[in-house]
């Protein structure tokens, strides 16, 4: 369990430091009905993390074993380098197309979250595991959790420290602002400015060394 763990520290990290669902958060938590949204939008996220994961951890068990004439590493390896590959494309176009665009503020469509109610902002979360690179980081864990060949416990264990992790960028600022909003918004306000201007660029660097990660991660079990 603990080599399963390893391989899930950067994925996790990587989906942690995802900057959509960090803005999201922020606008949620910046908007006068912060108190009705934030924790709905928390619960949503964690719920996404876990069913998608738990999903795709499921499905990996269909990858072939030794008795169909193809070891699990192989075959698994396989699939870790096709999605480092897919990581390392979208780091690469996602990085050109902010390199296009000059942007400073905020994109239209997360600047509306302001005004989502409760079980809106619940099937908004929801949707964000969905994303492409949501769902590609979500395979690349999938398949290290496979890899390892644990038992129902020890992947349980494994899935419920990748979602930790992975909301732990949510769940903070979401647990500090509504426990000392005068003091976060500040903060908040400067994050938000930080990353309209650095989102893009953020984001294509961490999908690319993830990416590196996981191809390397394949590659080494040929």
């Amino acid at each position: 369990m603990l080599a399963a763990i390893g391989h899930l520290l950067p994925i996790a990290i990587a989906m942690a430091l995802s900057t959509v669902p960090i803005m999201a958060t922020i606008i949620l938590l910046l908007s006068a009905n912060r108190a009705r949204t934030a924790l709905p939008f928390l619960i949503g996220w964690v719920a996404g993390l876990l069913i998608v994961v738990s999903a795709v951890t499921i499905f990996a068990q269909l990858i072939p074993t030794p008795g169909l004439g193809l070891r699990p590493n192989t075959a698994i390896g396989a699939w870790e380098v096709a999605i480092g590959l897919a990581l390392i494309v979208v780091a690469i176009v996602s990085w050109v197309r902010s390199r296009r665009t000059e942007r400073t503020d905020l994109p239209a469509w997360l600047r509306g979250l302001d005004r989502l109610g409760r079980w809106s902002a619940v099937g908004f979360a929801l949707l964000l595991n969905v994303r492409p690179k949501a769902l590609l980081l979500a395979i690349a864990a999938g398949l290290a959790i496979r890899a390892e060949d644990l038992d129902v416990t020890d992947a349980a264990i494994a899935i419920g420290v990748y979602v930790v992790i992975s909301a732990s960028t949510v769940a903070v600022p979401i647990i500090l602002t509504l426990a000392a909003p005068g003091r976060m918004e500040p903060r908040l306000r400067d994050a938000q400015d930080w990353l309209a201007r650095n989102n893009g660029i953020v984001g294509s660097a961490i999908l690319l060394m993830i990416g590196v990660v996981v191809l390397g991660s394949g590659l080494s079990r040929f």
